[in-house]
């Protein structure tokens, strides 16, 4: 059949990708929404949509019987997944089909076959595609360490981990039972041999139901944070000839095994001395399939479309041309364990151009919030070369504006130039080796770039007071006066700088005694200042009580604070606050004021953003207060719990992260 109408059962990013090819299509499109997402950028791109009651994924997203409903009441006769929530449910696939809906995924049969982990290396033993040994955590052995323990069913990092020490063991397999569980309704565990400086290598596979089976070629995601894909690129470099085509031919052994229909990819963890492992097959649509779109000059959503309406794929294989590397840029503090952020998201332009790519949920104006996912966007440059479009996706991010919570902007610039990554020397623990160095202060200058908003913000000022404003150019800032002081903190390293200014009687604002910088003009959003002989320009936003700086190759966000400390900004000592915004999951057991309690001892747990945070006790002591209990949503900096130490304590850290999905 035709599709006329197709249903996106998922939110953000990839339902308005969906939807960018569905216009192109001519086929209309229906956008399913939870309350939080109201005014989300897929609802407004959506020709229809419909509310699923509710917030959280549990209510909404994850409700098969509340889509298919919508499907039916919006007319739409076919059902796309996306990737996550319901994209991999084998029950859900059912309904979708019993409904008389067409569904744009691969058969029900196939989805069950590999939603096992367990079940599915059975299956591909006996199609011959290389595997890790399983290995029974019962009879282990120091031999048989390091493990990987990982949830048999679901991904993303929930369920899953490194066991380096047999006494840990017993502990571990019950956390990532609990876990699983808890994450997917199912709590089988199973242990395999890890890995060290393993390569994550996948090949994406289309396929259609007349035989026909492409295998388009490799990719590397190897960056990854908590199990999480970062950056990834295609082709996987650094592969002879011999190792990509065993990846190509065993990923469409593994298809042709469970009689795979659509997109799906079959992932492989490749070892340091090239032998590859099959890891797992994903069902659905990659986040990263937009480098392989590029790299082979398809559009895979309209080939998924294509095999759904039941046409055949072309006999061979699209030609591949050049290099594509994409990162995931995420609202989260890398330097601070990888903290989900939320909040107002106030600009969000990325540089468009020939080879760049921009897939995102948001625009400026949106709001981040605790309910799904941080990922923001996803950012791809294409080029000829590996080396050209590493040096084009790392421009672009740098020139990128992005104001409002924290990112991983820097994160992914730096990685992206790190020599490591430039001479393909990649494995799975790239950011355990090197995040410390890839968070760490940078060589920008904040202290010029609150300089240049003191200017902006004098200016500002008089252009909110007079309604005009004012342009000086040639200003040397050595005119002696009694300087007007500005204070700011650089975030999110809380650094404080202090700006002394004058304003002459021309009106124009001008720094106070410092040499070898000339003011060349200033303006309420942009100050191109002379510094050491260069002429730098600095692009300014205002937010409240933060301003966004601008300028090539660095961005600042600075926090104007008052001239004093406000002595009620203070807490008690021993106050655990909480980190972000979110839900408290759970309490340790017998938590209660007047218990006892240990240093780093975890006492709360949140959850925000699919990330699970543990609030962990600063000292050895007594709880004195508890302000937080299971399902109560708070706010950032919200007091959750007060712990009175005993002398001689040794501090512990606050919080730290679980795994992320």
């Amino acid at each position: 059949m035709t599709i006329a109408s197709l249903l996106v059962a998922n939110r953000g990013e990839i339902a308005c990708r969906i939807f960018r090819t569905c216009r192109d299509l001519g086929i209309t499109t229906v956008a399913v929404y939870s309350d939080a997402d109201a005014d989300a950028l897929h609802v407004r791109e959506a020709d229809l949509a419909v509310r699923l009651p509710g917030a959280a994924p549990a209510d909404t997203y994850l409700r098969g019987d509340l889509v298919v409903a919508a499907a039916l009441a919006a007319g739409a006769d076919a059902v796309h997944p996306g990737y996550g929530f319901l994209s991999e449910n084998p029950a859900f696939a059912a309904v979708v089909q019993d409904a008389g809906l067409v569904w744009v995924g691969p058969p029900v049969k196939a989805i069950e076959l590999m939603a096992s982990k367990t079940r599915a290396k059975e299956l591909m033993a006996g199609a011959g595609v290389p595997l890790l040994a399983p290995v029974d955590p019962a009879t282990a052995g120091e031999g048989d360490l390091p493990l990987l323990l990982k949830a048999a069913s679901g991904g993303g990092g929930r369920g899953m981990r490194i066991v380096r020490e047999l006494s840990s063991l017993p502990g571990e397999l019950l956390a990532a039972a609990a876990e699983a569980a808890s994450a997917f309704g199912d709590g089988e565990v199973f242990a395999e041999p890890y890995v060290e400086r393993g390569r994550h290598v996948e090949v994406q596979v289309m396929a259609d139901a007349y035989d026909t089976v492409w295998a388009l070629g490799t990719r590397d995601c190897s960056l990854q944070r908590r199990h999480q894909k970062v950056i990834e690129e295609a082709p996987a470099p650094g592969l002879d000839e011999g190792l990509r085509a065993r990846l190509h031919d065993a990923a469409v052994a593994a298809a042709r095994a469970v009689g795979y229909r659509g997109a799906g990819t079959v992932e492989f963890l490749v070892s340091a001395d090239g032998r590859p492992y099959f890891l797992e097959m994903n069902t659905r649509l990659q986040v990263e399939h937009p480098v392989t779109e590029a790299v082979f000059g398809v559009d895979l959503v309209a080939l998924q479309l294509r095999v759904a309406e039941g046409e055949p794929l072309d006999p061979g294989l699209p030609p591949a041309a050049g290099h594509a590397v994409e990162a995931r840029l995420y609202a989260e503090d890398p330097a601070r364990d990888w903290q989900p952020q939320t909040g107002a998201l106030l600009t969000l332009e990325v540089p468009d151009g020939p080879g760049l790519r921009l897939d995102t949920g948001y625009t400026g104006g949106d709001t981040i919030g605790v309910h799904y996912d941080p990922m923001l966007a996803k950012v791809i440059a294409h080029a000829p070369t590996r080396t050209e479009a590493i040096r084009l996706l790392a421009g672009a991010l740098e020139r990128a504006r992005i104001h409002g919570p924290v990112t991983n902007r820097a994160l992914l610039v730096r990685s992206l130039r790190h020599p490591d990554f430039v001479a393909a020397r990649l494995d799975t623990g790239f950011y355990d080796r090197h995040l410390a160095d890839l968070t760490a202060p940078g060589a920008g200058d904040p202290a010029t770039a609150a300089l240049a908003a003191t200017l902006a913000e004098a200016v500002r000022a008089t252009t909110l007071s007079t309604g005009t404003a004012p342009t000086r150019f040639g200003a040397w800032r050595n005119v002696p006066s009694q300087p007007q002081l500005k204070r700011y903190r650089s975030e999110p390293d809380g650094t404080e700088h202090e700006i002394a200014y004058r304003t002459p009687r021309t009106g124009t604002p001008e720094p106070y005694e410092a040499n070898g910088v000339r003011t060349v003009s200033v303006t309420a959003t942009r100050v191109t200042l002379e510094l050491g002989g260069v002429t730098r320009h600095f692009d300014l936003t205002y937010d409240r009580d933060r301003v966004h700086v601008d300028t090539a190759g660095a961005s600042y966000t600075l926090t104007v604070l008052p001239r004093f400390t406000d002595p009620a900004t203070r807490t008690d000592p021993g106050s655990l606050l909480a980190p972000m915004p979110g839900t408290v999951v759970r309490l340790a057991d017998g938590l209660a004021p007047g218990a006892a309690v240990v240093a780093g001892q975890p006492l709360i747990w949140l959850e925000a953003m699919k990330m699970e945070h543990r609030i962990l006790a600063p000292a050895s002591g007594t709880l004195t207060a508890l302000h937080a209990a299971p399902g109560h949503q708070v706010e950032v900096g919200a007091l959750l719990a007060v712990v009175q130490e005993n002398p001689g304590h040794t501090p512990a850290p606050a919080s730290a992260p679980e795994e992320t999905a």
